[in-house]
């Protein structure tokens, strides 16, 4: 009996240490991708942030005088990417960084509040690392399978737009309102799941973020 709840233990206790860095395989296939292909002498503007920013794949193409170095990972929280920080945005040393998270964090039922508090201490480490980086936090977009929580999203975007009139180094992209038409959601920037979007959407956030490409 004793011997059965030492393997049970020794099991959760396993089953806990695969489970205490989700995205470990994704964000060690986007750090080895870019060793191959960064220019550590060239400076570079990082998106990151979860699978609307990985889905991104014109990123490079539409801004093709800059070092566009795209880290986002699929399912990724604003607590993964601060867990993360480090392989996908510090070590590139960043001249500017647009983030894209907590879409999926108020769909796992997290509070605004929570999700500004580990902004901010997303923002300090930038920061910490490179004291000029310029942060543009983009707002959670609305999307078809999550329309039924735009109240959240859009106190969320509120704070963020609020965090980005306090510091001269935060900009607020509002890629919120361009995907309505008026009061109702514009169902056409989407894909068969109502929740990342096709070339159309994507073109609304290229018209919405242009502007704040660094002229580095």
């Amino acid at each position: 009996m004793k011997f059965l709840f030492y393997i049970l233990l020794l099991s959760g206790i396993l089953a806990f240490g695969q489970d205490a860095a989700p995205f470990s395989d994704e964000v060690n296939a986007i750090s080895k991708k870019y060793d191959s292909i960064w220019d550590a002498n060239s400076e570079s503007i990082v998106f990151t942030g979860s699978s609307s920013i990985r889905m991104w794949h014109s990123l490079k193409a539409l801004f093709p005088e800059h070092q566009i170095i795209n880290t986002g990972f699929g399912g990724s929280q604003a607590a993964d990417l601060l867990y993360y920080l480090e392989p996908l945005v510090l070590r590139y040393a960043p001249k500017q960084v647009f983030i894209y998270e907590g879409d999926n964090d108020l769909s796992a039922k997290k509070r605004p509040k929570e999700i500004i508090a580990t902004t901010h201490e997303i923002i300090r480490e930038i920061h910490k690392n490179k004291a000029d980086t310029k942060i543009v936090l983009m707002a959670a977009k609305p999307s078809i399978s999550r329309w039924s929580l735009r109240s959240k999203y859009k106190r969320l975007n509120r704070k963020f737009k609020k965090m980005g009139a306090k510091n001269p180094l935060l900009t607020y992209a509002d890629v919120w309102s361009p995907m309505l038409n008026g009061r109702k959601l514009k169902t056409d920037l989407f894909l068969e799941d109502g929740l990342h979007m096709n070339d159309k959407g994507y073109a609304l956030w290229h018209e919405a973020i242009k502007y704040l490409v660094t002229n580095l």
